[in-house]
């Protein structure tokens, strides 16, 4: 599962991408300063993690993950092949979901490719190229859908009269993600599909240091038209986050936060919000050789989450034994749930809650 961060040049989806993923992606004050898309894995915070580790010392801890892909920057004409466009557009189609940089701070010196600071405008501009490139891809399956409704395929003529909504829809620049599927077989078709301004999103607005607590205007009109997609939208100092990371210490990264008036490190929420934003959440198991979050999308059954460990537990999958993570965390250890009667029983159809504490009985 990738998440990829997008949005104009040189507004600081490199230095984004350094201070999640501490690998060092070219950055630097000019226009498509990154060429080829940087990939990082992304170690995922969870104190929960930390808590099982603390209750069950074990050898080793293994944390979930994200794949991060920071992406060339887009400019107006970018659908039809301007400065890096077809290469852009072709990486965010390989990607799940979009993290969209957008610049909420003024600086004269860094420079912006329009010239004044407006990240509604820069938003507009992205939203339009992704629309384009998708009219392009409706119209193309438009066209295969006509074709084949003339031999008389029901299916094909019900597909028609989606894709010729659809086209209406984007025509009228929306993006994708807000038009509603009336049934599994749109659902099927639009997916098939991969469209741009389909990934869900979420917009990060990039402050100064003094706006790094409380935003600003520009933070505001973005959180404003997020909400009205219904888009998540969240804020951080990005330079300021690139100097934290920069420090040695646990310890002095949480001076210079207290200093900032802030809990955490934007980072880390920037991290969990792509793994909402994936529809992912974590299981664990527990043992003295190993603590481990598992990554799985939300709704799995047990038999599915256990097969991300080996596709032989979900072969042989018989049942599986489940501790809620607070009954853990209250209770101390494995044994202690056990003796409280706590330790659950589930069979197959048990859809996996976020935090649960696993171990699967399997016979291949």
């Amino acid at each position: 599962m990738k998440c990829g961060i997008v949005g104009l040049p040189n507004v600081g989806k490199s230095t984004l991408f350094n201070c999640l993923s501490s690998a060092k992606a070219q950055a630097a004050n000019y226009p498509f300063c990154t060429i080829e898309p940087n990939v990082g894995q992304v170690t995922v915070p969870d104190a929960r993690l930390e808590r099982l580790s603390e209750l069950v010392d074990p050898e080793r801890v293994q944390p979930a993950n994200v794949e991060i892909v920071d992406i060339a920057g887009l400019v107006r004409g970018a659908s039809k092949g301007e400065g890096l466009g077809n290469q852009f557009l072709g990486n965010i189609r390989e990607t799940n979901a979009i993290i969209h940089v957008l610049r909420c701070f003024e600086n004269e010196n860094v420079t912006h490719v329009d010239g004044t600071v407006n990240p509604i405008r820069d938003k507009e501009t992205i939203d339009t190229e992704l629309q384009l490139k998708d009219l392009e891809t409706i119209e193309k399956r438009l066209e295969k859908a006509k074709k084949m409704s003339k031999s008389g395929e029901k299916e094909a003529k019900l597909n028609v009269e989606t894709l010729e909504r659809l086209l209406t829809y984007v025509m009228e620049g929306r993006n994708v993600r807000g038009f509603a599927r009336d049934n599994d077989r749109e659902v099927v078709l639009i997916k098939e599909m991969q469209l741009l301004t389909d990934k869900p999103v979420l917009y990060l607005c990039n402050v100064d240091e003094a706006s790094a607590k409380d935003g600003n205007a520009h933070v505001e009109a973005v959180r404003a038209m997020a909400e009205g997609e219904g888009a998540g939208c969240i804020h951080i100092a990005v330079s300021t986050e690139s100097d934290i990371a920069e420090l040695e210490t646990y310890d002095e990264k949480q001076m210079f936060l207290e200093e900032l008036g802030l809990e955490d490190a934007g980072v880390n929420r920037v991290i969990r919000a792509a793994y909402e934003l994936l529809n992912l959440q974590t299981y664990f198991t527990a043992g003295v050789k190993e603590v481990r979050a598992w990554t799985i999308k939300k709704g799995m059954t047990a038999p599915q989450a256990a097969g991300v460990i080996h596709s032989d537990f979900e072969k042989g999958f018989i049942r599986a034994e489940v501790i809620s993570y607070s009954d853990y965390d209250q209770l101390g250890s494995e044994n202690a749930v056990k003796e409280a009667g706590k330790m659950r029983v589930e069979g197959k159809e048990y859809v996996v809650s976020d935090g649960d504490v696993m171990h699967f009985r399997f016979n291949v």
